[in-house]
């Protein structure tokens, strides 16, 4: 993780690299990222087709990412999610990431913060050895990482999604050739809690 971070950090000034670092999400950070993600997102977050894959998931191993500030604070995160992005022709499963959400907290935005994020989780996702990350989001922003639609067209998302803004980028050239099919979710379940059994 070191060696992602500092590749990253390389790309943006001095200034910049001191006012926050880039760090693994711990226990921790649970609820500072959600409140970061409530303001960001509002309150229909939970009710996107993509929460639908994440509910009652544990991201990727490795791949659940915050940004603090120099008091140790939250102002950034990102998380990516083990899916299956359709099957090939053959029938072979396909498995890739899905990625989101992402947020920086408003105070902060402009500094090249939701920037860093990305590029630390591409290059974390494809040190790891993954083959494809999955999105949906704005195109203008993040097609500047590679991300486009060329590679989604025969996916699908499970629910109400915009064409438009599902967005696919290889790690592993081909890894999404002949891909077809609904996304579902292949990551570790959350344990369940004794006092939600007996709701």
């Amino acid at each position: 993780m070191a060696a992602v971070l500092d590749s990253v950090r390389a790309l943006f000034a001095p200034k910049i690299e001191t006012a926050f670092r880039i760090d693994r999400e711990n226990p921790g950070d649970v609820l500072a990222r959600e409140r970061l993600l409530d303001a960001a997102m509002g309150p229909m977050r939970k009710r996107k087709s993509s929460e639908a894959i994440r509910r009652d998931r544990i991201p990727a191993e490795g791949l659940a990412l915050v940004v603090r500030d120099v008091s140790g604070h939250v102002i950034g995160t990102v998380r990516l999610w083990n899916i299956q992005a359709g099957i090939t022709p053959g029938g072979r499963a396909v498995p890739a990431l899905l990625l989101g959400p992402l947020a920086v907290d408003s105070t902060h935005e402009g500094k090249g913060i939701g920037g860093a994020l990305m590029r630390a989780a591409i290059l974390e996702a494809k040190k790891l050895g993954h083959g494809a990350i999955l999105l949906v989001g704005d195109a203008p922003y993040y097609e500047r990482f590679g991300f486009s639609t060329d590679k989604t067209v025969t996916l699908m998302m499970p629910g109400p999604f915009e064409r438009h803004r599902f967005l696919g980028l290889e790690l592993k050239e081909g890894w999404l050739d002949g891909a077809a099919g609904i996304i579902v979710p292949t990551g570790r379940k959350l344990a369940v809690s004794a006092t939600r059994k007996a709701a």
